[in-house]
């Protein structure tokens, strides 16, 4: 083992004194590489996969399944340690979940979600730790704002004040924030919102009431003062009804329209009004209905109507029977004493007579059914008004079948034909129907024809034919005049070929008549020997190669036709 020390050793001192400059600080540069590279991958490796969203545990499964379908919602990849603790991605992503179940109430209610932002040493004081435990509430809830979407930068103070001995003496906590927020944020007038953002801040600090919180943004104005924003929800809701009316007044409209266009071009129809009111109000309805009681049900199988009513049915029944017989008694006070009764019943006094009552009470049942019923907001009054615009025809010659123009104005002759009376009537039928018409609701439509004013458009249909007819004309001259002259220029062509032939003709002629004259001459030499012939040098060569030109065609035909064609085709 020493040796092997001592021959790794003598061999880095071998290498070190040998080596150059330039090795030692690559040899350096390569071990800094090295050992960064390893520090960076411990602190990669050590460092957490995910951070908790609370650092308590979810053990309630309802919850927890809830907080679970909310955080997909997010399209945010989560998961549940075996110790039941939700582990996200990142500390921001942590933030911004926490931001949105507490302003959705999700969060069970044995989990602080601000709890764990501060440790606590052993010589820390109380003093000390109730300005760590402010400070990181004040840091966390103003994470939490500015994590949310509409909210640009938020200023947090809270007044925490210091514990008294007796609870009447103790002063409430505090808040003031002031948010900033983006142009076209609608948070400062959107209730729920606004709650939402308030509920973060009451779960945040402990002790905090609604009362002690002040919400502001940076003009000033409170945005929780709920009782304050009475007016904002009446806008709302007046917007909202608004909307209501114009979105069904849209599909009124739509539906009417697709349903006309079909019969006419939507060219026609197109000036449609429809005015749809609304009963907004909230009404509570109460009635009773009494009907009759069935005793038997209409069998559907016969063709009449076999039912059996009856108005009422008895469950109870009292029959009471009272008689009297004897005199009557008349009293007339105390004794000694005259009594007050008229003479005329004092004459009828201690007279036999005889009495019968009978009274009979009978309970019956009927069906009785109570109704109880909010009325939503209705469809009040629909007032429609349509207008069909008639057809323009264009006049035709009956003998060139053209349009026909008019002699005054220079544009082309149209006949209106209106709407006629049936179609007038079935349109409105139409419309009515498609609207549902109810004429004790007092709903009206009207169905014109009113001509619509067309001229620019008559004018412009007009200017695109004549412009037509004149592109017609002149494309027509146009190639009347290319055909003339390539006639011109093709009569040409065959009166120069034809000049040109015959005076090759001539040629020719000329040509064989001193050829036949030389070769009499030769003849006539040839006959007498005596005769000397002597014959010019250009006679001589234009001879030689007028022979090598019979010999060529004589061997080469094809090659001499060829040339032929080619001198054919160039002239």
């Amino acid at each position: 083992m020493n040796e092997w020390l001592r021959k790794i050793t003598e061999a880095v001192s071998n290498f070190w004194k040998n080596s150059s400059v330039i090795k030692k600080v690559i040899l350096f540069g390569v071990l800094a590489v090295i050992i960064f590279a390893i520090v960076l991958t411990t602190r990669v490796s050590s460092k957490p996969t995910g951070v908790r969203l609370f650092n308590s545990q979810v053990t309630d499964e309802q919850s927890r399944n809830q907080i679970l379908d909310r955080i997909s919602q997010e399209n945010i990849s989560a998961h549940i340690t075996d110790d039941g603790y939700i582990i996200v991605p990142d500390e921001k992503t942590a933030v911004r979940l926490r931001d949105t179940l507490v302003s959705e109430n999700l969060v069970p209610s044995y989990i602080d979600p601000f709890a764990g932002f501060y440790n606590r040493s052993w010589n820390t004081t109380d003093a000390e730790q109730r300005v760590k435990l402010k400070n990181a509430i004040t840091r966390t809830v103003k994470n939490h704002l500015e994590a949310i979407a509409d909210i640009v930068s938020a200023d947090v103070a809270i007044v925490s004040p210091e514990p008294t001995t007796f609870f009447e003496d103790q002063k409430p906590v505090s808040a003031s924030i002031v948010l900033k927020l983006t142009p076209n944020s609608d948070l400062a007038t959107n209730r729920r919102r606004i709650q939402g953002v308030q509920k973060i801040i009451l779960s945040a600090v402990e002790g905090l009431k609604e009362e002690n919180l002040v919400i502001s943004d940076m003009e000033g104005n409170v945005l929780n003062d709920f009782d304050g924003m009475a007016d904002f929800d009446r806008l709302s809701l007046i917007e909202k009804q608004q909307k209501l009316k114009r979105k069904t007044e849209a599909e009124k409209k739509a539906e009417v329209l697709s349903a006309l266009q079909k019969l006419a071009s939507a060219d026609r129809i197109r000036d449609l009004n429809i005015n749809v009111d609304f009963d907004m109000s909230e009404k509570s309805v109460e009635s009773t209905e009494y009907s009759p009681i069935v005793i038997k049900k209409d069998n559907p199988d016969t063709p009449y109507d076999d039912s059996e009513y009856r108005d009422t049915l008895p469950i109870s029944q009292q029959t009471v029977t009272k008689e009297w017989q004897g005199t009557g008694y008349n009293p007339e006070g105390p004794a000694g004493t005259e009594g007050q009764t008229p003479p005329v019943y004092s004459d009828m006094s201690n007279v036999i007579g005889k009495s019968t009552e009978t009274g009979v009470t009978q309970n019956n049942v009927i069906n009785t059914t109570h109704t109880t019923e909010k009325v939503a907001p209705q469809t009040g009054r629909v007032t429609v008004s349509l207008n069909v615009d008639g057809r323009w025809r264009l006049l035709l010659d009956p003998k060139t079948h053209r349009y026909v123009v008019d002699e005054e104005t220079g544009a082309l002759k149209r006949e209106f034909i209106p709407v006629s009376d049936e179609d007038l009537a079935q349109y409105k039928s139409l419309v009515e129907n498609a609207v549902g018409f109810k004429k004790d609701r007092g709903d009206s439509v009207f169905v014109g024809r009113i001509a619509i004013d067309r001229d620019e458009e008559h004018r412009a249909f007009d200017e695109a034919y004549f412009k037509k007819l004149q592109a017609r004309k002149t494309t027509v001259l146009v190639l009347a005049a290319v055909a003339v002259v390539l006639v011109g220029f093709i009569l040409f062509r065959i009166i120069t070929k034809e000049l040109e032939r015959r005076r090759r003709l001539r040629e020719e002629e000329l040509l064989r008549q001193q050829q036949a004259e030389r070769e009499k001459a030769l003849w006539e030499a040839r006959d007498d020997a005596n005769m000397q012939v002597t014959m010019s040098v250009e006679e001589s060569r234009r001879a030689e190669l007028q022979e090598n030109a019979i010999n060529m065609a004589k061997e080469h035909p094809e090659d001499v036709a060829m040339l032929i064609r080619t001198w054919l085709m160039e002239e």
